[in-house]
């Protein structure tokens, strides 16, 4: 039996991807999970690097807002039928008032998008393609009746500094809708057989997330490049849904990933975050879902 997790003390912000780790947002919990290759030695950043006062900066948005530095999400629409899937087409607009259409490539991708329900149920992480005009598509899958909030996660060919923004906004889903308690926390889950174990060890100015992936009892060691990492993660604040998404440290070496990976995380927002860790072996993607607590 996993004990159970042991929780992190509030006060700090979740980065993600320093250009190959700390990126936006907020998450928390005693048991998140970070992935690195290989062990590697304990990450050296601290809150006064430059690099993570950058992202620390980032991560004040939390994702939430439907409009950041000049730069707006239009989605054109605030309704999408429920038990079918459905194109859904956005566009982002420049502080210019004209369709964005140059980006630059992030974590191997011009756009990331995300889509989850208020419940913290329905996880969705797509990469949705760009016609000439700037107008994106995104291939959901069946939504279940509901308030669901769509995220779009991308840099501006002209950002400064390559700064990566994180804009959402919410639809509806008509229909009853049937809400599911959010899961106890707990340390790990297992998903296609696989199961993911995370635990936090406090660092200077930071926490060192790690996560071990095992079968049948055996370390996993054949973890494949995801995302130009070896794992992504992305974690839901329950209640305002806030998001925070991390990759893991160090390089990436071919399909020899694991079964240690390792996350820096600044972690702030106090009470329950729902994680959603990827990782791929011999050519597919699997999700593991966790609920992690922040005092």
């Amino acid at each position: 039996m996993t004990a159970a997790p042991r929780p992190f003390a509030r006060g700090w912000l979740l980065a993600s991807c320093i250009p190959a780790l700390l990126v936006l947002g907020v998450v928390a919990t005693a048991p998140p999970a970070s992935p690195d290759p290989r062990p590697s030695g304990p990450a050296t950043a601290s809150p006064t690097d430059p690099g993570l006062s950058q992202a620390l900066g980032q991560a004040l948005g939390q994702g939430l807002a439907a409009e950041q530095d000049g730069y707006r999400l239009d989605t054109g629409t605030t309704e999408l039928p429920a038990g079918r899937p459905n194109a859904f087409r956005f566009r982002v607009i420049g502080p210019n008032g004209a369709p964005v259409t140059g980006f630059t490539a992030h974590q191997a991708r011009t756009m990331h998008f995300y889509a989850i329900r208020t419940d913290l149920t329905g996880y969705q992480h797509l990469h949705p393609e760009m016609a000439p005009d700037g107008t994106w598509t995104a291939e959901l899958a069946d939504l279940a009746p509901g308030t669901w909030r769509l995220y779009a996660s991308f840099v501006p060919a002209d950002a400064r500094r390559g700064q990566e923004l994180v804009l959402s906004r919410t639809v509806t889903v008509p229909g009853r809708a049937a809400t599911v308690p959010l899961p106890a926390p707990a340390g790990s889950a297992t998903v296609d057989g696989y199961t993911v174990a995370l635990r936090a060890e406090p660092m200077a100015g930071a926490h060192q997330l790690t996560a071990t992936v095992t079968r049948d009892g055996s370390p996993v060691t054949d973890l494949q490049p995801y995302l130009d990492s070896y794992a992504h993660l992305s974690a839901f604040h329950q209640g305002d849904q806030s998001l925070a998404h991390l990759h893991p440290t160090g390089t990436v070496d071919g399909d020899h990933g694991g079964p240690t990976l390792t996350f820096l995380a600044l972690l702030g927002e106090p009470g329950d975050w729902r994680v959603f860790l990827q990782f791929q072996t011999d050519g597919r993607v699997h999700t593991a879902e966790l609920t992690l607590h922040v005092d």
